[in-house]
């Protein structure tokens, strides 16, 4: 479609109709009935408070895309592991329930992810998936192999920066080993070990001081033996390790070919173990990978919990799983900014990618931002309000300014000697990343935002 210039007045009238609907949209007028996503209806209800915006982005499929970065790498790591006892799963669909999601992977009633401030959710059974973890039990039921690779969306409430999006992509990947194979635990042992072996080798340097288990920090379960937890969690970590050795040295490769002369470039790649904490698996790590001077967060993982298992109607099974974010990397790996651009359709960041290709992004401008202050004092009770939560206030601000807004960050709280009242600042950072913004529009978003929030959560604007 070849876009053709309208007149000052008219361009003026549609911002008014995008700020008026976007302030009706998060406003507290009555929710509709019933909302669809993409083929299904869902009845609404009271934890009903997926947006809109959210809604709009279900079904883009950026990991099927193989010429956008999100799907180049899934492809990348994809191809490493073929061949190698993997099925690779692509197309379940971000609509979950909340047992799918929570109750099968064994997360507490009180953990903090089942909340509204955190969770999109449909009604109260059913949600967008936060993780794509929350397919774990129907693969270890279904899959034809003894392993198997999870990509998709997942969505959740957070906050607004240049690293943080409601909606990003993650790699999920598990392996189990079945008791019923096997005529004795040594035989099965033997099969794990030569799995191991048969794994390729890297030349990363490895930092790993953590035990196989720890009783007191990282303990094992009890239904495992302690061959069994130390030759799991070795495959794990060997594992691991290769999809991290594929990823990073390919980023290595596409920074020396964009002209980069780091030293970083020409060292060998290092990376540590650390234990870690996660519901569904036990013991748990996390992989840390030393790039551009410090340390990087880059995967969690695990020996799978047997009630994951059992609850997926899987008997005598042992093995592990990891959870990977995939725009991270990918920022690192194709040098992009903003987690903005993933979602983008401007065919300027589009038409720099292309498929088993990668290459580091080449800014096509910069335009400058504006900020603004949201300072008010919260409610000295309820007042018959919701109680405001950080992420209830970014919620708003992403509803009403899209990806206008770049950042915001709390910058000021404090109690009233006197009255004991509390207040709090926010700055909002509006940039585009395809045009000039003018005051006007800037104004317009800014002042939906306050008053959505003051008419919604009873905050006393300042």
């Amino acid at each position: 479609m070849i876009a053709t210039k309208l007149p000052i007045n008219v361009i003026c009238l549609a911002k008014r109709n995008v700020f008026a609907t976007a302030l009706r949209t998060v406003s507290t007028q009555a929710k509709p009935t019933e909302i669809k996503v993409q083929d299904q209806t869902f009845k609404t209800d009271d934890w009903t408070n997926a947006t809109p915006r959210i809604l709009e982005l279900v079904g883009r499929d950026l990991h099927k895309d193989p010429n956008h970065p999100i799907g180049i790498l899934r492809d990348l790591i994809e191809t490493r592991f073929q061949n190698m006892g993997y099925t690779f799963y692509g197309d379940f669909k971000p609509v979950v329930s909340v047992y799918e999601n929570f109750d099968v992977l064994g997360f507490p009633a009180d953990h903090p992810g089942r909340s509204k401030s955190d969770t999109y959710y449909l009604n109260k059974d059913t949600l967008l998936r936060t993780h794509t973890s929350a397919h774990e039990h129907e693969c270890f039921v279904k899959c034809p192999t003894e392993g198997y690779f999870i990509c998709g969306d997942v969505y959740r409430r957070d906050e607004i920066d240049r690293t943080h999006y409601p909606a990003f992509h993650q790699l999920e990947g598990a392996r189990t080993w079945s008791r019923n194979n096997f005529e004795n635990e040594e035989q099965m042992l033997t099969k794990i070990q030569q799995d191991i072996d048969a794994i390729p080798k890297t030349e990363i340097v490895v930092s790993d001081t953590t035990p196989p288990f720890d009783p007191e920090t990282n303990p094992k379960q009890s239904y495992m033996t302690d061959k069994e937890t130390a030759l799991v969690g070795q495959h794990l970590k060997r594992t691991i390790e290769l999809l991290v050795n594929e990823v990073f040295n390919e980023a290595k490769k596409s920074a020396k070919l964009a002209g980069s002369t780091e030293e970083y470039l020409n060292e060998p790649l290092k990376v540590r173990w650390v234990e870690a904490y996660f519901p569904w698996t036990a013991p748990s790590w996390e992989i840390e990978v030393w790039w551009k001077g410090e340390w990087l967060e880059c995967c969690g993982c695990g020996v799978v919990r047997e009630q994951v298992l059992t609850n997926s109607g899987i008997k005598d099974t042992i093995g592990w799983a990891f959870g990977i974010g995939l725009d991270r990397i990918a920022m690192l790996l194709f040098g992009i900014p903003d987690i903005r651009l993933f979602w983008t359709l401007d065919e300027r960041f589009k038409s720099q990618f292309k498929e088993k290709t990668i290459s580091t992004f080449k800014p096509y401008s910069k335009y400058p931002g504006t900020t603004r202050d949201i300072s008010f004092w919260l409610p000295e009770s309820k007042e018959g309000f919701t109680e405001l939560h950080e992420n209830d206030l970014m919620e708003i601000v992403r509803e009403t300014a899209g990806d206008l807004a770049e950042s915001v960050k709390l910058i000021d709280e404090f109690t009233h000697p006197k009255t004991n009242k509390k207040s709090q600042c926010y700055r909002v950072n509006y940039q585009s990343m395809d045009r000039s913004l003018t005051n006007d529009e800037v104004n317009s978003l800014h002042d939906a935002s306050r008053s959505i929030l003051a008419e919604t959560y009873g905050v006393h604007l300042r």
